[in-house]
């Protein structure tokens, strides 16, 4: 049997993309939290056990659509943190086509409406919160990247560790 650690896919980055949003939440994240990359998760927790399963379906299926365009169109309050708000159609529809791959293995968490997002500050006050959020809107400019891949993590209690990464549209 693999190592039953859960799986977490996440949606990677162009680089410029990357590079903007990961050097906001090395600025803002609380540094002693700040355990892993920047990322969008796609689902918080696939089967570690069926990791080979998990590889095969996700290969499959990215490699059957082109990378999708994503559009940052806000900044979101959590409360105790801020967020940046992603909208995809195309990625919306193969995340769905995901989730109903792997519905026997959800968790409730994976189950519920799925809201993408980019987290670049969390567990902070609220009102330190507000006030990143404020900055970060008062500056805010809608833009569009094209995501090139997803990324699929071990979670090891607070670190991730990488374990393979799918290109959309290889074969597309």
């Amino acid at each position: 049997m693999q190592d039953a650690a859960p799986l977490i896919l996440t949606l990677a980055f162009d680089e410029p993309t990357f590079a903007r949003f990961d050097g906001e939440r090395r600025r803002f994240f609380p540094e002693k939290l700040n355990f892993i990359p920047v990322h969008a998760t796609l689902f918080h927790h696939l089967p570690g056990e069926r990791e080979r399963g998990v590889i095969e379906t996700i290969t499959t299926l990215a490699r059957t659509m082109p990378p999708p365009e994503v559009a940052v169109t806000g900044v979101r309050f959590t409360g105790r943190g801020v967020a940046y708000v992603l909208e995809s159609e195309a990625l919306t529809a193969f995340r769905g086509r995901l989730a109903k791959a792997f519905e026997p293995d959800l968790t409730a968490q994976d189950r519920q409406g799925w809201r993408p997002h980019v987290t670049v500050q969390n567990k902070v006050t609220p009102d330190k919160a507000r006030a990143l959020h404020a900055d970060l809107q008062a500056g805010f400019a809608p833009f569009r990247f094209t995501a090139p891949a997803t990324q699929l993590w071990r979670y090891l209690g607070g670190p991730w560790e990488a374990v393979a990464r799918f290109a959309f549209g290889e074969n597309a």
